[in-house]
């Protein structure tokens, strides 16, 4: 009776708490839509696995359906707020083939006031092998998406597509943004919660996007393989009303595995780094050259130093894992006992870099070499996939990097999918074409560098590199290796640590760059995790302006692209009352800024005048 009741239904209905979003899911499975504020935001749409090695999923009915309504404040730790609240409606259907194999899939559904999610779970009991999803997202329309092409380093510029344009020869990767027909919702499509599964790419079509999954190396069949049950990767949609109203969501993180246990150890801020402002290959390792990172990081009050490549033992120019270099041994003039001990003397710690290959085969040997040795954390190189086994590291190394409190930074690393929820110490991550690109081309240019806003930090920290000081615009900008360039001003430069999410971010040029240089008293007083984040105003085309909280105090960044503007904010965000506004903004040239106070209300606005390829701060205290 209960299953006649199930199949007999036109279609399974999830709302999000405050009804704006809806999902349907067809009684057999095999589509979906999405809509939200009474606009069809994604049309019918597939859904379904593909085996590897075995028939796919048909003629399933619907065998059992439950519901489930969530609502808690999840407290976060060292992010872009001190709490998020989590609030959904949720559907797990269940169902079952009609033909003589009776396999069982289910589909899950949430629904919640910035999104959607759903994933794929078959039972316990069995081992699976998958070669593909038929997940898609189609539109009835042709929006205009952002969008990226899919790299191994997932290193790549943005750019404003209508979807019906795009190259079906190329995948995408996550997110793309895009905007409804009425341009009333826009909305993210991405992934979440990887565990035991592998990662993913979008193939353009015409109507829209299907999923990808990258399969095992060497085995283009296969792509994931379970002895007991499955559980699929999230597929997730953002949405809101402005592009940049995505910023604050934190819907990724809601959906993956919640942390377990004490992170409270965990300390977010800013490190001094070695090797952005030097050559390439990595300048030749000495304790005066540490010495003198660790004495800029203590003077500045930063409470790290990033010894980056060329420090290990038999170490070699980027970018292979040469066998004969051993990361449990520094090279033979570093003394690292006295230097760990003069570092926290001065109550500086030391991150130190490493390559995948070289830490991969004995982790545990290696963290508790770092361990004892006194190291707080570890930034790990060059991975650049994202299969299943690769998915599986990155949750091996946050796992045992927690375990021993070291702190953990991912580079050439697929794109955050809420790992970094479950394991608050991975604190940062690559995964992004960012500052180190300034050495070698031009590439990141300020339209770049204010659609990374909109698009790839919707998925989380992004360890972009700032804090170039020998600044320019695109005229002036020359490609140089050593003591590079960057093709925006000293504001932008700035705003840079106020926009970007990065609990752990890098203050990246040489300490001679910012001796008796305008700007950097704001740069040594920054937070890098915050209690608050909101987008103020802005588009990927044009500018973005962010607010951030800590504590009482706000903190206002904005970045242009190329053109200049005068902004002006609403400061509704704000308490009553007054407040004391020191602004920051761009000087004569693109290596000054101009530091001006004055006394603001809430109920009244804040005028910027952004220079072309530049940027502002401000922050403000109560009176």
């Amino acid at each position: 009776m209960i299953f006649a009741m199930l199949a007999a239904a036109s279609a399974f209905l999830v709302q999000s708490p405050d009804k704006s979003i809806e999902v349907q899911l067809s009684t057999d499975g095999s589509h979906y839509t999405v809509q939200r504020g009474g606009e069809e935001i994604i049309a019918p749409s597939p859904l379904g696995i593909t085996p590897a090695n075995a028939a796919g999923y048909s003629d399933l009915l619907p065998v059992e359906a439950r519901r489930d309504h969530i609502k808690r404040m999840v407290p976060l730790i060292a992010t872009k707020a001190a709490s998020t609240s989590e609030d959904y409606n949720s559907l797990v259907v269940t169902y079952r083939e009609k033909t003589s194999l009776h396999r069982q899939i289910s589909i899950e559904v949430r629904a919640y006031n910035d999104g959607i999610a759903f994933r794929y779970l078959l039972p316990k009991g069995q081992a699976y092998a998958i070669k593909d999803e038929l997940t898609g997202y189609r539109f009835a329309y042709d929006p205009v998406c952002e969008v990226t092409d899919y790299t191994s380093s997932h290193e790549n510029t943005w750019r404003a597509v209508p979807v019906s344009q795009l190259d079906s020869a190329k995948t995408l990767d996550m997110p793309v943004v895009c905007a409804s027909a009425s341009g009333r919702t826009h909305f993210a499509i991405t992934q979440s919660n990887l565990a035991g599964y592998t990662g993913s790419a979008f193939q353009a079509r015409p109507d829209g996007f299907q999923v990808h999954l990258t399969p095992h190396p060497g085995d283009a069949g296969v792509a994931v393989t379970s002895a007991d049950g499955l559980s699929s990767a999230w597929r997730v949609v953002m949405m809101a009303d402005r592009a940049g109203d995505l910023i604050s969501s934190h819907l990724i993180g809601n959906v993956a595995t919640q942390p377990v246990g004490d992170f409270s150890w965990v300390k977010p801020g800013k490190a001094a780094w070695d090797w952005w402002s030097g050559p390439t290959a990595g300048e030749k390792p000495t304790m005066e050259r540490f010495k003198r990172f660790i004495d800029f990081a203590a003077e500045s009050g930063f409470p790290y130093f990033l010894i980056d490549a060329g420090w290990a033992y038999g170490s070699t120019p980027c970018c292979n894992a040469d066998p004969k270099t051993d990361i449990t041994r520094p090279e033979p003039n570093i003394d690292m006992p006295e230097l760990v001990r003069y570092a926290n003397e001065r109550h500086v710690g030391l991150l130190l870099w490493v390559h995948w290959q070289h830490i991969a085969p004995r982790i545990d040997e290696v963290l508790d070499t770092y361990q004892k040795w006194g190291i707080k954390g570890i930034k790990i190189d060059f991975t650049e996939r994202d299969d299943q086994e690769m998915v599986k590291f990155f949750h091996d190394m946050a796992e045992a990097t927690a375990r021993r409190h070291l702190l953990l930074d991912m580079h050439g690393a697929y794109t955050p999918a809420g790992l970094e929820r479950t394991y608050p110490n991975y604190i940062t991550q690559e995964g992004v074409l960012g500052a180190e690109y300034n050495k070698f081309s031009d590439r990141i240019t300020p339209a770049h560098n204010v659609r990374l806003a909109y698009t790839r930090m919707l998925l989380g920290p992004m360890d972009y590199t700032p804090g170039g000081f020998h600044n320019g615009t695109p005229e002036t900008y020359k490609t140089r290796e050593i003591m590079p360039m960057t093709q925006t001003t000293r504001g932008q430069a700035l705003a840079m640590y106020v926009v970007y999410d990065s609990p752990l971010q890098m203050v990246s040029d040489d300490p001679s760059a910012y001796e008796g240089q305008s700007g950097f008293d704001f740069i040594k007083t920054v937070p890098t995790a915050w209690d608050e984040t909101r987008f103020l105003d802005g588009t990927p085309e044009t500018f973005v302006a962010l607010a951030r909280r800590k504590g009482n105090t706000w903190y206002v960044g904005v970045m242009t692209n190329a053109d200049g503007r005068s902004v002006t904010l609403p400061l509704t965000f704000l308490g009553k009352g007054a407040y004391t506004a020191k602004i920051w903004q761009d000087g004569a040239d693109a290596n000054s800024v101009v530091s001006t106070p004055k006394t603001i209300r809430s109920d009244g606005s804040l005028s910027l005048d952004v220079k072309p390829a530049g940027g502002a701060v401000v922050v403000l205290t109560p009176k």
